[in-house]
């Protein structure tokens, strides 16, 4: 019953698609941070980029990650919606009492990321890592659960952002 709450939320925010998922149905494949660290232009500057100082390793993500239950998958063709959507699942969540929730999305707060000036992060509080920067394979994970995401041949083809939701 609660999930379909958070769905609905994350629907009423613009969200296209939203999979409730145990963590099992979630591919880690630490090889995603490759992506990251050769063709990224945040790497090493990215508030929440895994190369800066104190990142976890995605052995330890996924070690964490695996312990809650269940796993909200949110869609966008928006990537400012489908951050905005997730935080909000997470607040809501947080307040209904799982003190541990915790969204993921590529950060689209800011239009340049203090880490590029190498100060720190002006919005820390809504901050969140990306799922390929803490070892989690999207394509395969999306695409097993039948939602889009397709490598774009050009920059003007329509784009789909995923943010998640851990909840216990």
């Amino acid at each position: 019953m609660i999930m379909e709450k958070y769905i609905e939320l994350a629907k009423s925010l613009g969200a296209s698609n939203v999979v409730a998922v145990t963590p099992d149905e979630i591919v880690f494949d630490s090889r995603s941070l490759l992506k990251c660290m050769f063709g990224c232009s945040d790497w090493g500057k990215g508030c929440t980029c895994p190369s800066r100082a104190g990142a976890l390793s995605p052995g330890e993500y996924e070690e964490m990650l695996r312990r809650y239950k269940t796993v909200l998958i949110i869609h966008s063709t928006d990537k400012k919606i489908a951050q905005k959507a997730s935080y909000e699942v997470e607040c809501e969540a947080y307040l209904d009492g799982d003190a541990l929730a915790f969204s993921m999305s590529d950060c689209a707060i800011c239009a340049d990321c203090a880490g590029r000036s190498d100060i720190a992060c002006r919005n820390v509080k809504m901050a969140r890592p990306a799922f390929h920067s803490v070892g989690i394979d999207v394509f395969s994970t999306v695409r097993r659960l039948g939602l889009p995401l397709n490598a774009l041949r050009d920059e003007r083809e329509v784009q789909n952002w995923y943010a998640a939701v851990w909840i216990n």
